[in-house]
């Protein structure tokens, strides 16, 4: 992809949001991954836009609150060209980083919703996600008020993420969902179980964070020994001993294709996630996150790149041989309710 090439757009769900078909995951520009230079983040906004991606994704709890507050300069600045997706439903505790709570009740979703608007000095959301299913709130009464929030004009279209294929079914009864958004990528199809066969049933639109395993398909880490104190990734089971050295060895065909083609690793797995859209029957937009300009115009190449019926045989069985789950506990996710 040369820098006067630009995205291909699709569709969100039946809202009509039209998106370039990968975004840009927000969330490392404020936290989790190490320091951040801000002005470099926000050159990559800038040219992320250039080369048509328009699906910029963030959520209250990124840098509890920073990322939001960081991105409306730019929201605010691109406002008609920007499709902006945030999320609520997580808590968290300033004194205990590891903790994670969940609130999908009405008054809470409303005091999220206007927390959000006023930090990212908007009118209106254009994608406003539940980021986690709070299991004391029925499903159908979160996405009720979520759905008062569109006939406000506070929101524009709604979206879920980590739900299940029934999950997703009883929430889009009570109101369209355009999106859902769960982890997808090489080393992560779970959601291929059922929430993936419901959004294509509903024509809802999939969103795979974390397309890039974390950086691990990358290959810029091998062992979560390798990464700093701050990293939330130290904490995840299959970057650690064992199960990062068995998992290292799954990226040899990755790898191949890659040297083959004269492509990198991470535009190999990207690709892969495109190709999601043709197998599955559904508008496929991963969010790969980045803070450098160098690494998003790698990542926005993979979206010209076709893998053949023999690269994608070769790549098939990677997931079903990953040692350690996605999260240390994965209660909270689609996977640990199904």
């Amino acid at each position: 992809m040369t820098s006067t090439d630009r995205l291909a757009t699709t569709t969100l769900g039946a809202d009509g949001i039209r998106v370039g078909t990968q975004g840009l995951g927000c969330m490392g520009m404020s936290e989790f991954y190490g320091s951040t230079d801000l002005a470099e983040a926000r050159a990559t906004l800038d040219r992320a836009l250039e080369l048509g991606i328009t699906l910029f994704d963030t959520a209250d709890i990124y840098g509890s609150g920073h990322n939001e507050e960081f991105l409306s300069d730019f929201v605010r600045a691109n406002r008609e060209q920007v499709v902006l997706a945030t999320k609520f439903g997580m808590l968290r505790k300033a004194d205990d980083p590891v903790y994670r709570g969940f609130d999908n009740s009405p008054g809470y979703i409303r005091d999220a919703v206007e927390a959000s608007l006023r930090r990212l000095g908007i009118d209106t959301i254009d994608l406003y996600y539940m980021h986690r299913r709070d299991p004391e709130v029925p499903i159908e009464d979160a996405v009720g008020t979520m759905a008062e929030l569109v006939r406000e004009g506070k929101v524009r279209a709604l979206g879920l993420s980590e739900v299940t294929g029934d999950e997703l079914r009883a929430a889009h009864a009570v109101h369209p969902i355009a999106a859902v958004q769960s982890e997808w990528s090489l080393f992560s199809r779970d959601v291929e179980k059922t929430a993936v066969p419901a959004a294509a049933e509903l024509g809802v639109a999939f969103v795979p964070y974390s397309p890039l395993g974390r950086g691990f398909l990358t290959g810029s880490f091998s062992a979560a020994n390798e990464l700093g104190d701050g990293d939330f990734r130290t904490r995840m089971p299959r970057f650690s001993g064992d199960n990062a050295a068995h998992n290292a060895e799954l990226l040899a065909p990755v790898r191949a294709i890659a040297e083959a083609r004269g492509l990198t690793p991470a535009q190999v797995a990207l690709a892969w996630v495109h190709a999601r859209s043709a197998v599955h029957g559904l508008p496929v937009v991963p969010i790969p996150g980045t803070r450098k300009r160098t690494r998003l115009a790698e990542n926005v190449g993979a979206a010209a790149v076709t893998l053949s019926t023999e690269e994608l045989e070769a790549l098939e069985p990677i997931a079903g041989q990953v040692a350690g789950p996605r999260y240390a506990d994965m209660s909270f996710t689609s996977a640990g309710r199904e």
